[in-house]
């Protein structure tokens, strides 16, 4: 099992909407703000975090070789259709291949959602949503934690849509959050994120 950087230290990352980055969506028929990525070093994509509105029926953008996992954040949701029809609701995160044509229908208001991509490649990640509670990352991994509403994640306060990236067990309170397990890769090293400094 892969443990802990050699020095053993925890790490920890605090984001913060100023630190986002808004971009067109690949089809072009929307935005997305990227809350953090990290590529292989061939410059492909390990993994994202991200938050997009969709406000109308339509196709997603095809992202070969990714898995997707799609959390409504705000708004009545929407459902998904592709292979099979998916109710994307309210806190429930639902999962689907990146790859495979999908488009959102019955599209009856605005709805944000907070989006996880992970290369194929890596382990599936772990998505739930949590308020008041403890949340551990996996073993050898770490875990993300979204701030839906302000609250704190251990130590630290946390405002709308602020992120935490750690591999230490936290406390959450207030919230909801959703908490993402991410992942060692397949070669059994650790993914850390750009920036984050064990």
């Amino acid at each position: 099992m892969v443990g802990k950087p050699p020095n053993d230290l925890a790490m920890i990352r605090h984001l913060t909407p100023a630190d986002y980055t808004v971009m067109p969506w690949v089809n072009g028929r929307g935005t997305t703000t990227e809350l953090i990525r990290e590529n292989s070093l061939d410059g492909t994509l390990l993994w994202r975090l991200s938050m997009a509105s969709v406000v109308e029926d339509g196709p997603f953008s095809i992202f070969p070789g990714v898995e997707r996992n799609l959390t409504v954040i705000s708004g009545p949701g929407f459902g998904l259709l592709g292979q099979t029809r998916i109710t994307a609701a309210p806190l429930r995160p639902v999962a689907f291949p990146g790859d495979v044509p999908i488009a959102a229908t019955g599209v009856a208001a605005p709805s944000v959602d907070f989006n996880v991509m992970t290369a194929r490649a890596l382990p599936l990640p772990d998505v739930w949503v949590r308020a008041d509670s403890d949340a551990a990352p996996p073993p050898g991994g770490f875990i993300a934690v979204f701030a839906v509403s302000a609250g704190s994640v251990g130590s630290h306060t946390v405002g709308q849509h602020e992120l935490i990236i750690t591999d230490e067990t936290v406390h959450l309170s207030g919230g909801p959050f959703v908490l993402v397990g991410l992942f060692t890769r397949r070669d059994g090293q650790i993914a850390h994120p750009t920036g984050v400094t064990p």
